[in-house]
């Protein structure tokens, strides 16, 4: 099932490129499903992670996964996207707060993206500087906003054996963007 949805999600971001570096889309959602794999987590999970932005941008629905991969990896993107019909910071609150009360395997899909998307900030703002916050659809203060907040509530409601080592990369990240 991890090749289907591996195949699935780039042929449905076939064509489309990261904000910032211009790499091939589908480099970051198979970065997620990777983590998330390294970290020892089950198939619908890793399945979820290379699936995660399938829905919030190609015209694929929840019910395209949910047909082709189950309610399950269904449900667990459904939690991960984005309503593209809200404003940037309600979209953002909408995350904070899913990250807040959402189940271990959303927090871990959650974290394990917003993770690659703070080492490729990290990358970009070392080729390209501050220019690369011109690329995003807030400001960095926004940004710095909405990453403290994450880290603020993920480890809410979910035990000490169910956090990965990478939720800690992710605080100490988020701590040298936005705080050093």
């Amino acid at each position: 099932m991890k090749q289907r949805a591996k195949h699935f999600a780039t042929s449905a971001h076939h064509g489309q490129r990261r904000k910032s570096s211009n790499a091939p889309y589908i480099t970051h959602p198979v970065r997620v499903a990777e983590r998330l794999e390294a970290a020892g987590f089950g198939e619908e999970l890793i399945c979820a992670g290379y699936l995660h932005d399938v829905v919030e941008d190609t015209p694929y629905t929840i019910e395209d996964i949910k047909e082709h991969f189950g309610s399950h990896v269904a449900y667990l993107v459904a939690a991960h996207t984005e309503d593209k019909s809200l404003r940037w910071k309600e979209r953002k609150q909408h995350t904070i707060d899913t990250v807040r009360v959402g189940g271990k395997e959303i927090k871990q899909l959650i974290i394990a993206d917003k993770l690659d998307n703070l080492l490729s900030l990290e990358a970009d703002l070392a080729n390209q500087g501050d220019a690369v916050w011109d690329h995003f659809n807030a400001p960095y203060d926004q940004q710095k906003w909405y990453n403290q907040a994450i880290a603020k509530v993920m480890y809410n409601g979910i035990n000490q054996e169910d956090i990965p080592d990478y939720f800690k990369t992710y605080e100490e990240l988020v701590h040298r963007i936005f705080v050093s």
